[in-house]
């Protein structure tokens, strides 16, 4: 009974955190770090502030 408890405990941390990186994504914000990053969220407006 345990076993359950706990799996239901981890899939809805999981559906959470889904959920939380899916809306970021949707309002344009950056769901991870700059590491990994395109340059399409915070860092690129970090270089845009130093060209200028």
């Amino acid at each position: 009974m345990g076993t359950v408890i706990v799996l239901i405990v981890v899939l809805l941390m999981v559906y959470f955190a889904a959920r939380s990186v899916i809306r970021d994504k949707k309002a344009g914000k950056c769901s991870g770090g700059c590491a990994g990053c395109s340059g399409s969220c915070m860092c690129s407006q970090t270089q845009d502030n130093q060209k200028k």
